[in-house]
């Protein structure tokens, strides 16, 4: 495992949650948004991230190979989805340039399905990793650091 491996694998995450920040911010951004260009309101959307594994792992000296997996190699964002499992709220609006004209749902207005509370929630958690991704990244420099001091004795 290289000098710089922790460095590398906290970047990850911070790019990654950087990704995810700004995801979440086009949600709440689009909270009200009743017409896409694709056609009906605002699909929420969501990060999904997956381990890096490009490369062969790491191999410890101490450990048989049937007891080493080796370090991970950070994660990466593997898609971004829209959530049509959560249902658009329905909102009645008869005055609304959106809303159904006839129907048993006349005079209502279909809404993204986006919950600002838990928008609010996963910005937050985004927030949290990032900090604590960068938190290595300072630890990481702090050890190298007095590693310099050391050797310099």
């Amino acid at each position: 495992m290289g000098l710089f491996s922790s460095i590398n694998i906290a970047a990850t995450g911070m790019t990654a949650e950087r990704l995810r920040s700004d995801v979440i911010a086009d949600n709440i951004a689009n909270a009200s948004t009743t017409r896409t260009p694709e056609g009906g309101p605002f699909r929420r959307s969501r990060v999904v991230m997956r381990p890096r594994v490009e490369g062969p792992y790491w191999r410890s000296p101490f450990l048989p190979d049937s007891l080493d997996n080796g370090p991970g190699r950070g994660v990466r964002v593997a898609e971004i989805q829209k959530d049509y499992a959560a249902k658009n709220r329905m909102v009645y609006d008869p005055t609304h340039p959106d809303a159904i004209v006839s129907g048993p749902h006349a005079g209502y207005v279909e809404m993204p399905n986006v919950d600002i509370v838990t928008e609010m929630v996963d910005m937050i958690s985004a927030t949290r990793a990032y900090e604590a991704n960068a938190s290595i990244i300072d630890g990481s420099k702090a050890m190298f650091q007095r590693a310099l001091e050391i050797g310099a004795r």
